[in-house]
C-alpha cells in the first residue's frame, strides 16, 4: 500500500482483493500519512538545489561542474525529471512532491548523471546504480505510473 499527492488530489494504491471495510480503513490511514507529510516543510527550489549538490558530492564526486539550477516544475506530464546539460539545469516534476525522499533523491541523481553522460547507455546506468535505492525507486515510480495509467517509460538504450 502506498499513497502520493498528484497535484491537488491524493492517489492511494491498495490491493484489489481488499474488502470495502479494509479499503476504507487503509485509505483513511494513507490520507492521514499524506496530511502529516504535508505539515512538514516542503522542499523549496533552494532545498532541492542543495540536496542535488549533496547527492553529487556523495555519489558523483567526479562531477566537476554542478548544475546551475535545480527546480520544481508543473509542466512535466510525461516524465519525472529532465536535464539540459548545455544550460546545466535540472527540473523535477511536481508529481514527485509527496513521494518518499529516497525516490526524489533517485530522480535527482538520475538527472545529475545526465550532466556527465547523455543518453541511457551502460555508462549512464553505472552512475545511477551508485545510488543504493536506485532499483527500489525505479520500481516505485513504475508502480505509480502504472496505477495512474501514465505512460512514463524510459529509453534504456
Amino acid at each position: 500500500m502506498s499513497a502520493y499527492q498528484d497535484g491537488d488530489r491524493v492517489v492511494v494504491l491498495i490491493p484489489n482483493q481488499f474488502s470495502r471495510a479494509e479499503e476504507r480503513e487503509w485509505v483513511d490511514r494513507m490520507l492521514d500519512r499524506i496530511a502529516a507529510r504535508g505539515q512538514r516543510r516542503r522542499r523549496s527550489d533552494t532545498d532541492l538545489y542543495e540536496r542535488a549538490l549533496h547527492l553529487a558530492r556523495r555519489f558523483l564526486p567526479e562531477l566537476k561542474n554542478p548544475p546551475e539550477t535545480v527546480r520544481w516544475v508543473g509542466n512535466q506530464n510525461t516524465r519525472w525529471g529532465s536535464c539540459t546539460p548545455a544550460e546545466r539545469s535540472i527540473r523535477l516534476s511536481d508529481r514527485l512532491r509527496g513521494m518518499p525522499e529516497w525516490v526524489i533523491d533517485y530522480v535527482l541523481l538520475h538527472e545529475l548523471s545526465h550532466l556527465m553522460v547523455s543518453g541511457h547507455g551502460p555508462a549512464f546506468w553505472a552512475l545511477v546504480g551508485r545510488y543504493p535505492k536506485a532499483e527500489r525507486a525505479q520500481g516505485y515510480l513504475e508502480g505509480v505510473a502504472a496505477a495512474a495509467g501514465l505512460d512514463l517509460t524510459e529509453d534504456e538504450t
